[in-house]
């Protein structure tokens, strides 16, 4: 990146100390990506060369010099300390929120973020006698009609086990879920239909049907990662941490959802059960890797999933099925019983159909691992207020950070446009202020990210794929691990150093500004 580094002759490039760097000197650069496209036989001898002993280490170095990696972390002295888990300064308290207690029970701390919610209002959906089809009902909308005995959760459990059963009966195919037990969802439902009837449900969640991503433990589904064999050589014993607060707020859960295989990727493309195609023109991608999460809320078939996101991959398939995904900071939920519990990246977050649905779940799930409250040191848990009578004021006083020029590095000009249109709607029904902003080294930041995410990605599987189950895994797959295996402690960590440089330069941005608006995909 231009204005950050420099080389005297006969010298190795050299990055300068971050806090030297002129931030206002910085000239963007699109990143000129070089990667082979193949599919079938050409696919299968690349894969073959990838794992070869020899050929592998020459096509591994060619593709990362091509793409300037050898040179980012090889050839470059950085001078920053490794970073080697994300580290956030202090925050400021905030205006117009309510802190949750993460210790406390999950079904309390859903109760105090339903208190933040705007009264609601019935007449949305029931201004006739005529009963709506539950499809895209938010999370309110079927408490207020289990309250009111409009319907109960076992007639919707039939409603949901015939939509799986009619996506996944259409041509082309539309298998949302690797693993769907339909006399279990009954059982799940008539247990929280006796709960209405008596007159005892246990929180707004009581009878919310949400999927569960298969990278996540949901007893006593096996969790496979969208492999074929890892439920053979992982048994499940009891719910993830986020799933055992959901459980316990009365949700009902559909299934595990399908995904890219072990999540890297992010088309959501698997051979092994079929892809999740997009529920709005099924001749396209989700995105992913949470592409049956996603899937799932974009049809309609329930209000909320649950994914995991260590790159994109709870956003990309969101916003390209027109959904909600949150991605939460680092530590803020539990990942214990994940199979990606062991990262410096990876979070458990909700995909939903609102906004409001997405601050519910999230109040039930969040909470950290002791360790990472000792290490993290997290700020206070907190939900927006929405019935906070100075909300507008806030919202005036919003800033909103762009970066025109990589604002607009998309593929299709209508992307960024379509963006822009929001943002001058915020500012003209809100009168929120965008700020110019600029972040350096974005092409370093994605080259330390693949190599952190990848490393321990690699350092999961790689006994796995030693132990004879390589063949066993997509050839997709197999390329990102060949890839992976090839990076060395020194790309590690100089991408950790490389982090600390990215952190410096985007809390330096939010010294101007609150929030960084960009296009979620280009």
């Amino acid at each position: 990146m231009a204005g950050s580094s420099v080389k005297a002759k006969g010298q190795p490039r050299a990055m300068k100390p971050v806090e030297e760097v002129d931030i206002s000197a910085v000239r963007y650069q699109s990143p000129q990506l070089q990667a082979p496209h193949m599919t079938g036989f050409s696919l299968r001898l690349f894969v073959w060369l990838m794992e070869s002993p020899l050929l592998g280490r020459l096509v591994t170095s060619l593709l990362k010099s091509q793409n300037n990696m050898t040179r980012m972390l090889q050839d470059t002295v950085i001078p920053e300390r490794p970073m080697y888990i994300p580290q956030y300064p202090p925050q400021e308290p905030e205006q117009g929120v309510v802190l949750l207690e993460e210790d406390t029970d999950p079904v309390e701390r859903v109760e105090k973020a339903l208190q933040c919610l705007l009264p609601y209002d019935p007449s949305v959906h029931w201004m006739t006698e005529e009963r709506p089809p539950f499809l895209y009902w938010k999370i309110r909308d079927f408490a207020h009609a289990y309250r009111s005995g409009i319907t109960t959760p076992s007639v919707v459990a039939e409603h949901v086990i015939a939509g799986v059963e009619e996506w996944s009966n259409k041509e082309p195919p539309m298998p949302m879920l690797v693993y769907f037990n339909a006399d279990d969802l009954r059982k799940q439902a008539e247990a929280s239909t006796k709960r209405f009837q008596q007159g005892n449900p246990i929180s707004i969640l009581d009878g919310i049907f949400i999927a569960i991503k298969d990278d996540i433990d949901c007893f006593p589904y096996p969790s496979k990662g969208a492999t074929t064999f890892f439920d053979k050589i992982r048994t499940v014993e009891k719910d993830a941490v986020c799933v055992a607060r959901l459980r316990k707020c009365g949700v009902i859960f559909i299934g595990k959802a399908n995904m890219h295989e072990l999540g890297l990727g992010v088309t959501g493309n698997n051979p092994n059960y079929g892809t999740a195609r997009n529920p709005h023109s099924v001749d396209r991608y989700t995105g992913g890797s949470s592409s049956g999460p996603a899937a799932l809320v974009s049809s309609g078939l329930c209000p909320v999933a649950i994914g995991t996101d260590g790159g994109g991959s709870v956003r990309i398939p969101s916003a390209l099925c027109g959904i909600i995904g949150l991605k939460t900071t680092y530590g803020r939920t539990n990942m214990t019983g994940a199979l990606c519990d062991c990262g410096t990246v990876e979070v458990a977050s909700p995909l939903a159909a609102s906004v409001e649905d997405a601050m519910l779940v999230y109040s039930a799930i969040a909470g950290s691992r002791p360790m990472d409250k000792l290490i993290l040191r997290p700020s206070p848990l907190c939900v927006p207020n929405l019935v906070f009578p100075d909300n507008n004021n806030i919202l005036k006083s919003v800033k909103i950070g762009k970066y025109t020029e990589w604002f607009h590095d998309v593929s299709d000009r209508e992307i960024s446009n379509t963006c822009e249109k929001a943002l001058d709607l915020l500012c003209s029904n809100f009168r929120c202020q965008i700020e110019e902003i600029i972040l350096p080294e974005l092409e370093e930041m994605r080259t330390a990210h693949l190599v952190s995410i990848g490393t321990e990605s690699f350092c999961d599987l790689n006994p796995h794929y030693k132990a004879g189950k390589r063949t066993e895994f997509t050839l997709d797959t197999r390329t990102s691990l060949a890839l992976f295996g090839s990076f060395t402690s020194t790309d590690y960590v100089a991408s950790q150093r490389i982090r600390r440089r990215i952190m410096y330069y985007h809390n330096e941005a939010f010294k101007k500004v609150d929030v960084i608006a960009t296009p979620t995909t280009g």
